[in-house]
């Protein structure tokens, strides 16, 4: 027999779930003592002097219908590692100007590099005349870097995220596709390629503008400029065997140069919107070295592309 009197059970209103009285007196906090109770009885005598073993403490318990809200685990698509893309942009002004800051800084050295390149090629006679005569070998070298180092910034994430790595990187690639771009001016009167300078900047200037104001999400449009530039790559494959076996042809020149700028105008709006921000698609804070190096190529292949468009090579 128990040496404490037995004790109704509570009623359900004021048990909880584990046949606890809930209108006694809460604890002091340590806890429940372990006294000996009658068969098919509770005692809920405390004890301020003896803690109760783990075993004795009832488990917690939920109210009951709620339940632990469920984990969201974060998709693939959301954090791209590959490409900085992200769907659930950086809402913080402050991280979005700074991000938006440094990558017109990165642009604007590089298109400074290269017009210091074309400067240097069309106004000093004597480089002019070696890249002219015997200097289009370095060409396809740096054309090589180009593209080696090109695909080194788009393909690995940990070269173009870490310094100083990704601005070594960035400022080899810079100056050997400017290099290519100051070889290809000096083929080009020295008129034509400062008109072309102009009227590249003032397109670019009015294409950014457009991107940042308009209310057409151009992020979303990546399938149709896959499809674009696929187009162009097989025409343009087409225009070179039509070269070779009925000569040039200057309309389907200028057809194929159309459809180059529509492409690279397209490839201008879309980086322009990941970069500002505020789509279904933008980059990642931690992509400034991407956003800078597209760009940069859609800005120096439309000067390119109006200047075969527009110029008469020598």
């Amino acid at each position: 027999m128990s040496k404490y009197p037995a004790e109704p059970p509570p009623s359900y209103d004021q048990a909880d779930g584990y046949g606890y009285d809930q209108n006694q007196p809460p604890s002091t906090g340590i806890g429940f003592a372990p006294v000996e109770m009658g068969q098919g009885q509770y005692n809920t005598a405390y004890s301020e002097t003896t803690p109760a073993p783990a075993s004795y403490r009832p488990p917690p318990q939920q109210a009951l219908g709620t339940f632990p809200p469920p984990r969201v685990e974060p998709k693939p698509e959301d954090n791209d590692a590959f490409n900085g893309i992200v769907t659930t942009g950086f809402s913080d002004k402050a991280i979005r100007r700074s991000f938006i800051r440094k990558v017109y800084l990165i642009l604007m050295s590089q298109l400074l590099i290269t017009v210091g390149f074309i400067c240097l090629f069309i106004y000093v006679n004597p480089i002019r005349n070696w890249v002219q005569t015997d200097g289009f070998w370095f060409y396809y070298v740096s054309y090589g870097t180009f593209l080696v180092t090109y695909f080194v910034l788009i393909c690995i994430p940990s070269v173009r995220r870490q310094t100083p790595g990704n601005y070594i990187c960035l400022i080899v690639f810079t100056l050997a596709f400017s290099y290519m771009v100051g070889t290809i001016s000096c083929y080009y009167s020295t008129n034509i390629v400062l008109i072309m300078m102009g009227i590249t900047t003032l397109v670019c200037l009015s294409i950014s503008l457009f991107a940042i104001q308009t209310k057409i999400d151009f992020t979303m449009c990546s399938g149709l400029l896959f499809v674009l530039v696929m187009v162009l790559f097989f025409f343009g494959w087409s225009c070179l065997f039509t070269f070779y076996a009925y000569g040039y042809n200057r309309i389907l020149d200028c057809v194929y140069g159309g459809l180059a700028a529509l492409v690279f105008g397209l490839f201008l709006i879309y980086d322009t919107q990941m970069i500002v921000g505020g789509r279904k698609h933008q980059l990642s804070p931690e992509e400034y070295i991407f956003g800078a190096l597209q760009l940069y190529i859609d800005v120096v292949y439309l000067f390119l592309i109006l200047l075969s468009l527009f110029g008469k090579s020598n």
